[in-house]
Formats: C-alpha cells, sequence, structure tokens
C-alpha cells in the first residue's frame, strides 16, 4: 500500500486544498498516515504571509527529509509559488509545485520516480485566469466544511505579498459551486462556510453574475443546507443587494468577518487599502439597520510603518464606537518584497507596537463580552464541534451560534454535528456557557 502525509500551514484556503490534494491521492489507491510517521510521500502545503511562515515551511521541509530520506518530498502552496528557488535549495526536497497544476502532482511523482532528478513545476501565476477545480467531497473534520470559491486578488495592498503567491482574481463556475455544496450537505454537513483569497470579490470577474446571486441561488438549490458562512467580505463588497440577500436569507448566518486593517483614513491610505473610515461607517450603519444583533468580526494590523499615536487612537476608537464583536489584532511584521517593509525609516518601535497590540486586545475581550452578553437567557441554535478540551468534565462540548459565539455546554458524543438549541446561561469571553435544550430533528429545523 503507497502511503502518503500532509502538513498544512497557513490559512483556511490552504486547508482547504490540502484536503483536495489528499482526494486525488486516495484515488490513487494511497492511504493517509500521520505527518510524523514514515510515509512514501510527504507533501509540505506552505504559507508565505509573512517572513516567519516561510521559515516555519522551511523547517516542515526538512523535519519531512530527516523522517524517512527515502520519501518523495512534495512542496506546495504560496511559499512555493513565490520562492520555488530557495525550496529546491533544500536538499531532499525532489518536486515543487506552486498554487497552480496541483492535479498534475501524482504524475510528477512518476516522473521523479522514473528520472530521479529534482522538478521545479512553478509557473508564473500572473498569466493564470483560469480557476483550478480541486473538489473536497467530505472533511477530515466533521462539522463544518469549507467550500472555495474563488483564488486570488486584485488589491494588491503595500503590506501583503498575496497577489503575487495566488495570481489575480478568479472566480468558480456557480454550477460547480452549488454542486459540491450539495455533495457536503449529502455528506452530512449542515454549515457550509465559502472561503478564498478575496471571497467577497466572487464573481468580479464574471459579466452578468455576482455574490449576491450566487447566495441566492445557493439557498433555492442546495437542499438541506442549514446555515452558509462567508469566511471573509470586505467592505466595498457589502453592496445593497448583498445587504438584502443576509436581510431575506434563512440560511446566511448572522455573522460577517469584514477586516478593517485600520480605523484612520492615513493609514489606509499607505496600506493601499480602498476605502475610507466615513464609507466604512456608513456600511456598517446600513448592515446594523438591515440586522439588528448582527456580529461583526474584523482584522487588525497594529503598528503600521509610519502609525502615529493619533492614528492608533483613530482606530481604536473607530472599533470602540462602532462596537465589533471580535476582533484579531496583528502587529506589523514586514514581509520581504512587499512595499511596507521598504518603509524601513517610518517602522514603529517594538515596544509601542506591543503596549498598542495589548490596548487593543483588552479593548476586544470588553467589546466581545458585551456582544455576548446582549444574549445571555436566549435560546440559540448551536453546532457542537467537538469535546470541550480543557475541563475536568468529560461531558462538556463546544460549538457556535450562527452569530459566531463560542458556547460550551453538557451535551453528549452523538450531538455533534447535529443543529442543537442551546440556552446561554453565562456570556463571557472567549466562551459562554450554555444548557441544553434539545437537538432539532429534520421536521422541527
Amino acid at each position: 500500500m503507497k502511503t502518503v502525509s500532509f502538513h498544512t500551514l497557513g490559512c483556511k484556503v490552504n486547508h482547504y486544498e490540502t484536503e483536495a490534494i489528499w482526494q486525488l491521492f486516495k484515488e490513487d489507491g494511497y492511504e493517509r498516515k500521520e505527518f510524523d510517521q514514515q510515509t512514501d510521500v510527504y507533501v509540505i502545503n506552505t504559507c508565505t504571509v509573512t517572513n516567519t511562515g516561510d521559515k516555519k515551511s522551511r523547517q516542515v521541509i526538512r523535519r519531512a527529509v530527516r523522517q524517512n530520506p527515502d520519501a518523495v518530498i512534495c512542496v506546495t502552496g504560496c511559499y512555493a509559488q513565490t520562492s520555488p528557488a530557495e525550496i529546491m535549495a533544500i536538499p531532499g526536497v525532489d518536486i515543487v509545485v506552486g498554487t497552480q497544476d496541483r492535479t498534475k502532482l501524482l504524475g510528477l511523482i512518476e516522473q521523479y520516480k522514473e528520472e530521479r532528478e529534482p522538478i521545479n513545476a512553478v509557473r508564473n501565476i500572473m498569466k493564470n485566469r483560469v480557476y483550478e477545480e480541486l473538489d473536497v467531497p467530505a472533511f477530515t473534520d466533521r462539522t463544518r466544511a469549507s467550500l472555495k470559491i474563488q483564488e486570488g486578488c486584485n488589491n494588491f495592498c503595500t503590506f501583503c505579498i498575496i497577489p503575487w503567491a495566488r495570481g489575480l482574481m478568479r472566480s468558480r463556475d456557480p454550477q460547480e459551486v452549488i454542486r459540491q455544496a450539495q455533495q457536503l450537505v449529502d455528506a452530512g454537513y449542515l454549515e457550509i462556510v465559502l472561503t478564498g483569497i478575496h471571497t467577497g470579490g466572487y464573481g468580479q470577474d464574471f459579466k452578468d453574475y455576482n455574490l449576491a446571486q450566487l447566495l441566492r441561488d445557493m439557498e433555492a438549490q442546495v437542499k438541506g443546507l442549514k446555515r452558509l458562512r462567508i469566511s471573509s467580505i470586505e467592505a466595498s463588497q457589502l453592496t445593497d443587494e448583498v445587504i438584502e440577500v443576509l436581510k431575506e436569507s434563512n440560511i446566511v448566518v448572522n455573522h460577517l468577518h469584514i477586516p478593517i486593517q485600520s480605523g484612520s483614513d492615513t493609514v489606509l491610505k499607505r496600506m493601499r487599502r480602498k476605502y475610507t473610515m466615513e464609507f466604512f461607517s456608513e456600511r456598517l450603519r446600513k448592515l446594523e439597520d438591515a440586522l439588528p444583533d448582527l456580529a461583526v468580526t474584523s482584522d487588525v494590523i497594529v503598528g503600521f510603518p509610519g502609525e502615529t499615536e493619533e492614528e492608533f487612537m483613530e482606530t481604536y476608537n473607530f472599533i470602540k464606537d462602532h462596537q465589533f464583536s471580535e476582533l484579531h489584532v496583528f502587529p506589523f511584521s514586514p514581509r520581504t518584497g512587499t512595499p511596507a517593509a521598504r518603509m524601513e525609516d517610518i517602522f514603529v518601535a517594538e515596544d509601542v507596537k506591543n503596549e498598542r497590540v495589548h490596548r487593543l486586545i483588552s479593548l476586544n475581550d470588553q467589546l466581545a463580552k458585551q456582544y455576548a452578553s446582549r444574549f445571555e437567557g436566549d435560546v440559540l441554535e448551536v453546532i457542537p464541534e467537538e469535546r470541550f478540551k480543557d475541563a475536568d468534565n468529560e461531558n462538556l462540548y463546544v460549538g457556535y451560534t450562527s452569530n459566531y459565539l463560542k458556547i460550551v455546554f453538557e451535551g453528549t458524543e452523538d450531538m455533534i454535528g447535529q443543529l442543537t438549541k442551546v440556552k446561554i446561561t453565562k456570556a463571557g469571553y472567549p466562551y459562554n456557557e450554555g444548557q441544553f435544550v434539545r437537538v432539532l430533528d429534520e421536521v422541527q429545523a
């Protein structure tokens, strides 16, 4: 029996693609093993969003080579796309494929076995205008399924290397999206997370089709889907039409992740983000009117080159005033090859940056608790995902509500992946405590 193991670094899209690559191996008769075991083939799916991502990727590659020097070592993903020569230079690497042509991997392995010559199969991603179909009928994780709907990004923010790693915007054929969504629901998933590199930009490269239409079509055509979540959407992509769909939909969840990155117009300009805070604010107000209980989560970069105390406070106050329900806070870290990394003369001192990060994190804790407390005493629908790890009580399970509140409650193993009603008994952060009410059967749901 041929064996393969995978190691994925980075984002949800990478995890999705690893599952897709595994499907190809599975169909070819491979057995999947854990990464720390001896296998015939190791596939490392790399990340390049930060310099640390590159470094971690290199460490994992070397680990695979040490584990089994005779194995075929395949490296794919974003770091492979941007720096194939660096990876080829690591002793023991046999095949490098970037963020396209993954379907050719098995053929390349055969070629390598015959010729015993390292293969660099990375092509220029900027020339690619076609979405690469990679199917994932089921996931190793059994409660939430990701569904990739687009690839690439046209934005070229000054801190980001991703367009160079992923190429320009390409959307997946809507019929393929719907076909695969149905496949996932049939495999038992109640929630689907639409994901991509620039997910909300779906359809920008089509003539007469957009994200709002995709959401409508999925609701109309995918039978048995209970929840549909958008992994991330830019403020500029929150058109009136999208907001209207969110308001009318019975399955699109009450949660949006809208990256803000900074709440200061001057910083946004340096970042080359394509919106102003006035525009962002107006979109949030419109959402609030349409969906009063909507959870809005966001990403913030702290200490971007040149960020003054005033600019930081603009961000802080904007977030406070608009009451985001949760933040992911990132201290700025220069990514080699991006314009922001060349702004060295205006880098913010590390101690100043860290102190600002802490201020935002404590604001986040406060806002998250505030948002959660609105639902104390309410009965909400939760899909339990797994046993709650850090507890003495064996019977505690954890899952998310549609508005992305993390709930811990007493339950049983067979509730995992089922739609259950849970009463929030104590609001908190990072999780809320709940009390099981009942499992929703098909009729009621």
